[in-house]
């Protein structure tokens, strides 16, 4: 072939001892490539040497197409459709219950702090949601149907049931919030748990949530199940009661400008008395006649006469009253500026009031105080009130009911947030610049009578917004019990999570009975917990998940450049959505770590259950884009230079035949491929379909579908690639040069020995073979024959024992190290132990070859068994002239038959063309000089002859000189090796599972090509399962680190 290989320092050491090699008939076979792979007695002897070649490595992945869904008919417009229900999302339980005591807790700067960066992670959250939302048609599913044709089914699937779970808990935190305001505010007596003392109070309170929530989410389960139409029709009532209740405040705070409310609050010292128990606030009270104890002098004393033993604190100070609403005019504004944080069961203190401190020897429970009930701290606040803020994506959840979704997304979705911002933030000045502190830390309002801290700011009536704020969360709760069951339906239909495909049936009209069970099961975990204050960060979690995702989609997208990436919304950009994604990660951590821990694990849990056992989903996302850029990248960046031979291994071009119903012939081809591969590097499995592409195109589709499918069941993980060519010898050829993708090339060919190669009917099968072993050695590529593959093990049999044997006859870069290390690798061969064996001249040392091989070995981290065969010279036995003289009478008798066929050919050839034959002749003699049957003559045998040797390769000559043989003494010469090895590979490994074995290069001259595949025959006759090594001529396996 004289194509010069790769330069190895320790292969151009043996010019010296060339002579003596070729003087030999033991390693005729291997004669004419000695000069480039050295014998490996050579090889030991210059140990030393031993250098680091480079080839390349690169890892791959493959996904599948799939269908996409429909959308529905559109409705509603922007402000019923979008704006509307954002708003009565947004604005709920947390603003009624919770707003005021936060802004007492935090201060007016923190609690402002709080809301603002709670509200910017929304608005960002908006903007990328819009952007995402009008590049194209958003059909029903909302924010899951977004992100999980943004960034892909994993994401889609994880995010999507994060949202469920935020939803499903924000349900159960409205049901907590109404049932609150139910037993607080409006019918205390109503409690089936009574507190003996005022210790229990706090639990019997938590017991009763519980019963009473268990109830209300029952009935508010039967109602969504019963009639899902009436809870729309009475969602607008809702709202009216939300809108009355802000309004109801607004006009609270103008009023208490000119005329502030009279409530008075009772302190003792600077302690905030909770009036529970008396009615006037003052130790005594009497006329000028006489004066007399009050109700609160017996709490705190022992008696109700003036001398009786009172507790010290309360015999120390005074009691005094003070305005709990003074009003916007009042300065008390200054006073709530900053924070107050207290810990759990600390006393609600006024600051800036003397007061004669008491030591605490024992604090009674019974006493009158305002204490509070949880430790507080600012980031526990911000996870209490991020639910108030996580209502943006009620629009996009109706996404196919608007009449133009890409439209009314964006405008009413940051109209609404907008607009709560600006409630919540005014809210938050205006309660701070109205309401006493004392008062804003009450949680439970137990200074003012247990009355609504917020109640009674409100004007005309504390009922505007007791009632109001009970049915919006009344409302809010029976929204979130209609909405999470219908995602979790769109996430069961869209057949992404085997286990809850269940949950994608319901009712005959489409209503999701199984999923509102789960949904209601679920809620009722939430509704058990019992404390509003422990649920809230729980759906923070999900939703600040959720809302990441959305921000991490609109960057991707965005970053990619992705051509279908045109949203009609053009106010975005991802550094504000990298923004939105990082302060989303951010308020999980500030919020609670370990929330947000268990969150991330449940996410990923979902994400890698998907991947695993979820359906294949092509949906155009985010993700596979950022692949195919990552790919892209990778790609170029292994193109500047190949990589280091530490990292080399095997990247297989596995070339398989097909029989007539384009089937794969030899399975056993892809099994042994996984064995080696374990999954790593690079696989690409061709095939050559005969005839044209135009005409074969549908046989080719099933042909890959087919090799595609049986790739699947033997687990080869790699790319299919099928070639429709002329002729088998071309398209073979084509493969080998052009398979892969820029350094994501195979350096290695895997072929099965073609058995059919002696029968008649076949005579082209040897002559494509032989071709192939030139054209991987003319690319520098290893070369793997695998003979007799049928007998090789499937992926699932195990040995439990024998040999892997190496015959190390020439040296030619390492693969025969490197192979059974590999395969040994794998569950098949596990269990098989390595023997190298080398062959040593008459001239050479076997004693010290031993010791230099298993010094290597060592080196090479290697461990297996090591013997040194000695071949010593005999004369040339009869029956290698017998088996040489029966090669070349076959080989003369195939020649006679294919002259006869190609006489037969150009004769009709020759009357066809008669009016053109000199042009034909001449084109022919231009475009092939080289190959004598495409001369249009008639030919005779001396023809033949004197063409023959007038194309002959000028190497030859070269190679003759040397040798100074006939033809036939070399054929004798290279069988009598091939008869010589054959025994004593027989006689050491008859019985071993593989025999790996250095295969012999094809002779230069193309006439003694059909002698070839005989000397490989003889070669390996009598051995079950033989792979044939051919190297590359680089090296691939070192014993540097």
């Amino acid at each position: 072939d004289g194509s010069p290989r790769e330069n190895v320092p320790f292969v151009n050491n043996v010019e010296m001892e060339r002579e003596s090699f070729f003087e030999g008939k033991n390693m005729a076979l291997f004669e004419e490539e000695m000069d480039s792979n050295p014998m490996v007695s050579s090889l030991l002897n210059n140990l030393a040497n031993y250098t680091n070649l480079t080839q390349g490595v690169v890892e791959h992945e493959q996904a599948e197409d799939s269908r996409r869904r429909a959308a529905q008919t559109p409705r509603m417009g922007t402000f019923i459709g979008v704006y509307l229900p954002c708003l009565q999302n947004i604005l709920g339980v947390i603003l009624f219950l919770r707003l005021t005591w936060i802004v007492g807790a935090a201060g007016i700067l923190e609690s402002f702090l709080i809301v603002a960066v709670c509200c910017s992670c929304t608005l960002l959250t908006a903007i990328s949601m819009s952007a995402i939302a009008t590049n194209g048609v958003v059909p029903a599913g909302g924010s899951y149907y977004m992100i999980s044709r943004a960034l892909g089914p994993e994401f889609g699937g994880a995010v999507g049931l994060c949202f469920y779970l935020g939803t499903t808990f924000a349900g159960a935190m409205y049901i907590l919030g109404t049932i609150e305001i139910f037993l607080t505010y409006i019918s205390p007596g109503a409690a089936i748990f009574e507190a003996e003392a005022a210790a229990g109070e706090a639990t019997a309170m938590l017991h009763n949530m519980r019963v009473y929530g268990t109830c209300t989410l029952a009935l508010m389960a039967v109602v969504v199940f019963v009639g899902v139409k009436y809870v729309n029709k009475l969602a607008l009532v809702f709202l009216a009661c939300v809108v009355l209740s802000i309004m109801a405040i607004y006009a609270g705070v103008i009023k208490t400008a000119f005329d502030p409310p009279d409530i008075p609050v009772c302190l003792l010292g600077n302690r905030t008395l909770s009036w529970r128990g008396f009615d006037i606030c003052a130790k005594v009270h009497g006329d000028s006649n006489r004066t007399a104890t009050t109700a609160l002098w017996g709490l705190f004393c022992n008696g109700s006469q003036p001398s009786a033993t009172c507790d010290e604190y309360f015999a120390q100070n005074n009691v005094t009253e003070l305005q709990a609403i003074p009003g916007v005019a009042s300065g008390v504004f200054l006073e709530n500026v900053w924070s107050a944080y207290a810990d759990k069961g600390a006393y609600v203190e006024k600051k800036g009031v003397p007061a004669v401190s008491a030591p605490e020897e024992s604090r009674d429970s019974r006493l009158p105080y305002v204490l509070s009930d949880i430790t507080t701290y600012l980031t526990l606040l911000v996870g209490i009130y991020f639910p108030s803020v996580t209502g943006i994506m009620a629009g996009s959840n109706r996404s196919g009911d608007l009449k133009d979704a890409q439209k009314s997304i964006p405008t009413g979705t940051i109209l609404a947030i907008v607009t709560t911002s600006f409630i919540y933030l005014s809210c938050i000045v205006l309660f701070g610049a109205c309401i006493e502190g004392v008062v804003l830390r009450d949680k439970f309002g137990e200074a003012l009578q247990g009355n609504l801290v917020i109640g009674m700011l409100a004007w005309p009536s504390p009922w505007v917004i007791v009632i109001g704020s009970f049915f919006s969360t009344c409302g809010a709760g029976l929204q979130s019990l209609t909405g999470a069951p219908r995602l979790l339906q769109a996430i069961a239909r869209d057949g992404i999570v085997p286990f809850l495909q269940v949950f994608g049936h319901g009712k005959a009209n489409g209503e999701p009975t199984w999923a509102l069970l789960l949904t209601a099961l679920i809620c009722e975990m939430g509704v058990l917990i019992a404390s509003l204050d422990s649920v809230a960060p729980i759906l923070s979690m999900f939703f600040l998940m959720c809302y990441m995702f959305v921000n991490l989609a609109c960057a991707v997208q965005t970053l990619l450049r992705t051509p279908n990436w045109r949203p009609r919304f053009k106010y975005y950009h991802w550094t504000l959505s990298f923004l939105g994604m990082s302060l989303c990660l951010a308020l999980m951590f500030v919020c609670s770590w370990y929330y947000a821990l268990f969150a991330m694990l449940v996410a990923g849990c979902i994400y890698k259950y998907i991947e695993y056992r979820g359906a294949e989903k092509e949906w155009g996302d985010g993700i596979r884009g950022l692949s195919l850029n990552a790919a892209r990248y990778a790609l170029l960046r292994v193109e500047h230079g190949p990589p280091h031979t530490k990292n080399w291994r095997p990247q297989v071009l596995v070339l398989l035949n097909l029989d007539a119903e384009q089937r794969v012939k030899h399975p056993r081809l892809l099994s042994f491929t996984s064995q080696l591969k374990a999954g790593k590097g690079l696989t690409i499995v061709g095939s050559v379909l005969e005839g044209t592409y135009l005409d074969k195109h549908a046989e080719a589709q099933r042909a890959e579908e087919n090799i595609r499918s049986l790739m699947g069941v033997e687990k080869t993980k790699g790319f299919s690639q099928l070639v429709v060519s002329s002729n088998l010898r071309d398209g073979t050829s084509h493969l080998i040069q052009s398979a892969g993708l820029g350094a994501m090339k195979h350096n290695t060919v895997l072929m099965a020995w073609p058995e059919s190669w002696k029968q008649e009917d076949n005579p082209f099968s040897w002559k494509n073979f032989v071709d192939t072993v030139r054209d991987t050695t003319a690319a520098h590529q290893a070369l793997l024959v695998a003979k007799n593959v049928d007998l090789f093990p499937q992926n699932q049999e195990r040995f439990g024992g024998g040999n892997i044997d190496v015959w190390w006859i020439v040296h030619d870069g390492g693969m025969l190290m490197l192979l059974p290390f590999l395969l040994r690798q794998h569950k098949v061969w596990r269990k098989c132990r390595m023997r190298i064996f080398t062959v040593a001249q008459v001239d050479d040392n076997s004693i010290q070859m031993k010791r230099d091989l298993q010094t290597l070995l060592y080196h090479l981290r290697i461990s297996a068994e090591v013997e040194v065969v000695e071949m010593v010279e005999n004369d040339i036995s009869a029956f290698t002239y017998e088996k040489t003289l029966m090669m070349e009478q076959r080989s003369q008798m195939l020649k006679q038959m294919q002259l006869s066929k190609t006489e037969r050919e150009r004769e009709a050839q020759l009357i066809h063309d008669r009016n053109t034959a000199s042009h034909a002749a001449a084109a022919a003699r231009t475009q092939a000089p080289s190959t004598p049957d495409k001369v249009q003559m008639t030919w005779t045998r001396e023809k033949l002859i004197a063409e023959r040797h007038k194309h002959r390769d000028a190497s030859v000559s070269g190679f003759k000189d040397l040798f100074t043989l006939k033809p036939d003494q070399s054929n004798v010469r290279r069988m009598h090796t091939a008869v010589k090895l054959n025994d004593v590979v027989l006689a050491r490994s008859q019985d071993a599972q593989l025999v790996l074995l250095n295969m012999p290069g094809p002779p230069r001259n193309r006439q003694g090509d059909e002698n070839y595949m005989e000397f490989l025959e003889v070669l390996t006759e009598g051995l079950n399962r033989v792979l044939l090594v051919r190297g590359g001529g680089r090296e691939v396996i070192t014993i540097y680190s």
